[in-house]
């Protein structure tokens, strides 16, 4: 099979795009609300300390830019950490200025918590923000999912194992579906048990000596059907802390499945770059994004 990658080729930059200003996406936290994820707790909480407590914290755009498409932001961090500021709170505030509803998953981590802990909060948070659809003035067919590094792993996840919502559930939010509209991976964490497979995110999410049905359940690329939603992905060459293997094995699945799906590979620049606002050639990767988007009807009020 012939693979098709979108490359960027850095020898030469004709349009620098606007970001916008710092005051646009990188000025301190100001507007944003956040609620609990699990109000009751949630489920196989060790504690009730801040780690075990996962939320979403919520950017609206000013009502005239409202496109009614909202994206679920899981951070990176090996599953250990989360990079809040630079892979969430500023990727919040750029796509808010483009008219997007950014809702920043806080989840739980490793080695406190291991799989299924992740994956509740991400598709809760999925249900969550299609539940309040209309208080978030979002339309509850546009809800997507955006992660980076682990966060991108935790975002193939919930494009890939995704549930319709329980039936029979006791609450209505229980009875709505988990699968996100489209998917954005940004230099995910992908494949486990593999050899370009990054490790730490691995054994933080899974423990340190996994079974194998587990790993293979977890290495979402092999999860991917004909019902994984549109996909775009962005990584580079260079990136030494997770390879591109793991995003060009899920594209490839993507193909394979006949799933719509866009994958850009830059040559340079190193793992964790965020928006890479002080790159000229990383920093137009959110431009790729936007194009995607708009080329998909999710920028504008109306989808075609």
């Amino acid at each position: 099979m012939r693979l098709e990658l979108a490359l960027l080729m850095v020898g030469t930059l004709l349009v620098v795009p606007d970001l916008g200003s710092a005051q646009d996406w990188m000025a301190p936290v100001t507007n944003p609300t956040t609620v609990v994820l699990w109000p009751e707790g949630a489920p196989g909480a060790v504690g009730k300390e801040d780690e075990d407590v996962p939320t979403l914290t919520i950017y609206k755009p000013a009502g005239p830019q409202n496109t009614g498409t909202a994206i679920v932001i899981c951070p990176g961090g090996g599953y250990h950490g989360l990079a809040m500021d630079h892979e969430g709170h500023q990727v919040a505030r750029l796509i808010t200025s483009r008219g997007l509803t950014g809702v920043i998953l806080k989840y739980r981590l490793g080695p406190r918590y291991h799989h299924p802990a992740m994956q509740q909060d991400v598709l809760q948070a999925i249900r969550w923000t299609r539940f309040h659809a209309a208080e978030l003035n979002v339309k509850p067919d546009r809800i997507g999912i955006m992660g980076f590094s682990a966060g991108g792993h935790l975002a193939s996840t919930a494009a890939t194992l995704f549930d319709t919502g329980d039936a029979s559930a006791a609450t209505p939010l229980g009875k709505t579906s988990s699968r996100p509209d489209f998917a954005i991976l940004v230099y995910p964490v992908i494949a486990m048990g593999e050899g370009f497979t990054h490790k730490g995110s691995q054994e933080n999410l899974l423990g340190a000596n996994p079974p194998a049905d587990l790993i293979r359940k977890l290495s979402t690329e092999k999860q991917v059907t004909s019902n994984t939603p549109p996909t775009f992905l962005f990584h580079t060459s260079a990136d030494d802390g997770v390879l591109a293997e793991n995003s060009i094995q899920f594209y490839r699945a993507l193909r394979k499945a006949g799933v719509p799906a866009e994958l850009h590979i830059y040559e340079q620049g190193p793992h964790g770059v965020g928006l890479a606002p002080n790159d000229p050639v990383l920093r137009t990767w959110p431009e790729r994004l936007f194009d995607w988007l708009g080329g998909r009807g999710l920028l504008t009020a109306d989808k075609k």
